[in-house]
């Protein structure tokens, strides 16, 4: 495993532990998620140059969706910092109308 390889899988290592233990608040855990999709475009990216395949579908479609996922998260945090003016995780209750 090449060192830049190992580098990305640290780091998508690091943001999910990120993820699942520092969730109080709605934007540090969006952050987490995209840095997570990140490390994960980045590895296949690196992947695909070092297979000498010269398609980069797969890639660009995890950088797609990933961008709608960021979309939506924002959306999200606005509609929640709007309805219950905060946007911590422990505060909002979604079966609660």
């Amino acid at each position: 495993m090449s060192p830049t390889n190992l580098l990305f899988t640290f780091s998508f290592i690091i943001f999910t532990i990120g993820f699942t233990f520092r969730h109080t608040h709605l934007l540090s855990a969006l952050l987490c998620l995209e840095g997570m999709m990140l490390s994960v475009f980045l590895l296949m990216t690196t992947w695909s140059l070092n297979s000498n395949i010269s398609s980069f579908i797969l890639p660009l479609t995890v950088l797609t969706l990933s961008a709608c996922e960021a979309g939506i998260g924002l959306a999200l945090l606005v509609a929640s910092a709007r309805t219950h003016n905060t946007a911590n995780l422990k505060n909002l209750n979604l079966l609660q109308c």
